[in-house]
């Protein structure tokens, strides 16, 4: 296990406390989401003690959602029907005061994809998260690059329209990469956890969407869910990286690891400033 430094007693370098918190609720959260990412989001919920579904027709998806502790929205593969029980679902959410995520994959790509993520941004998320090109796409910034689900750009580049963007939508704002950084328009805190190889397995990101909606349902404040389940995937990910071979292993390493990580480690191994 690598060395670091004690946590401080602030609630932000504490995130074993919602670790903790999501092994003795067990959430329930319903995801929308890619066809690729539908295996490892909902694997990824159930190694840390969360209960995944992945409810998005149309005749229940909206309903679903009152039911559900949390719900994240992810427009990987989108389809119009899709777009429409996400809205549902969304409004749904809000009005059983449910917290919700919008993941605005490759948000920058299409124009379908932009009108998409604008519609679903009206329904005011609790959390955006996205990689930097995402984000500044989704922030209306010209030439924001990507390439697929892939951002072009580091997260440093990002910083600003994140804060705008979270002050216009009135989400916590998670800009992914290196070192990953929150806001919710005031606040920001960093996240330096994580390894590249994790860019090597498809809907890597997905699945930290996923993880982010089981954190809000048991952490009230958005802007701490957010940053603590960067640790706790960050975390997770370093340990699997120490024992696999490769991208292969590396998947069922991360499932293995979020499986087994305490709380205890967690605050001792987290990054978070």
């Amino acid at each position: 296990m690598p060395s670091s430094p004690m946590p401080s007693s602030s609630a932000l370098d504490r995130p074993g406390a919602t670790l903790a918190a999501i092994h003795a609720q067990g959430p329930l959260v319903q995801n929308i989401t890619n066809f690729v990412a539908m295996d490892l989001a909902a694997n990824a919920l159930l190694a840390v003690g969360a209960s995944p579904a992945m409810v998005h027709a149309p005749e229940e998806a909206a309903e679903f959602a009152g039911i559900a502790n949390a719900l994240t929205v992810n427009l990987g593969t989108m389809e119009h029907h899709w777009v429409d029980s996400a809205e549902a679902a969304a409004r749904a959410a809000q009005a059983a005061g449910r917290p919700w995520v919008l993941d605005p994959v490759a948000v920058g790509a299409t124009g379908f994809r932009r009108a998409n993520a604008q519609r679903l941004l009206a329904c005011r998320p609790t959390v955006v998260r996205g990689n930097a090109s995402e984000i500044m796409a989704l922030a209306g910034l010209e030439g924001a690059g990507g390439k697929g689900a892939d951002s072009t750009v580091g997260t440093e580049a990002a910083v600003e329209a994140a804060g705008d963007l979270a002050r216009r939508s009135g989400a916590v704002v998670v800009v992914t990469g290196a070192v990953d950084r929150v806001t919710d328009g005031t606040r920001q805190a960093t996240c330096a956890n994580g390894v590249a190889t994790l860019t090597r397995i498809t809907a890597a990101g997905c699945a930290l969407t996923a993880l982010t909606g089981a954190c809000l349902a048991v952490e009230e404040d958005p802007f701490l869910a957010a940053a603590h389940a960067l640790a706790i995937y960050g975390v997770a990910g370093e340990m699997a990286a120490v024992l696999a071979e490769g991208p292969g292993s590396l998947r069922w390493r991360l499932l293995d690891c979020l499986y087994h990580l305490q709380p205890g480690d967690l605050d001792m191994m987290a990054r978070l400033a």
